[in-house]
């Protein structure tokens, strides 16, 4: 039963992330990326990046708790290595940039750093 459960689930996730409207990102931050299952965190943080567009990447990035700054380290490195395969870099950069700039937080702000050294080796 459990593996029924979680292949709709990971079916639903692949659909919103198939989806560009501001719905789909809502969401997957407030069912998916709130989700007390890591592997539920995972798959939603993955999909969020894989949308690739502004607000799907800055749940991702940051917000405490989620995607890169998820307290599951599976997680968060399954979210940076998302980021790290996308073609175009460019709006996560510029998000990443903002957030060790400007963002109110200093562990949030030390995670996009890190991160943001981690896609300018690659």
């Amino acid at each position: 039963m459990k593996d029924n459960k979680n292949r709709k689930i990971r079916n639903i996730i692949e659909a919103l992330c198939l989806h560009s409207d501001a719905d789909s990102i809502r969401v997957l931050e407030e069912m998916g990326t709130n989700s007390s299952d890591d592997e539920i965190r995972e798959l939603t943080a993955r999909a969020l990046v894989r949308k690739n567009m502004h607000d799907s990447l800055a749940v991702a990035i940051t917000n405490k708790g989620k995607g890169i700054n998820d307290m599951s380290t599976v997680v968060a490195m399954s979210t940076i290595n998302e980021l790290l395969a996308l073609e175009n870099k460019e709006e996560a950069l510029k998000i990443l940039t903002d957030t060790v700039d400007m963002h109110s937080d200093e562990e949030v702000r030390e995670n996009a750093r890190s991160v943001k050294a981690l896609m300018a080796l690659s």
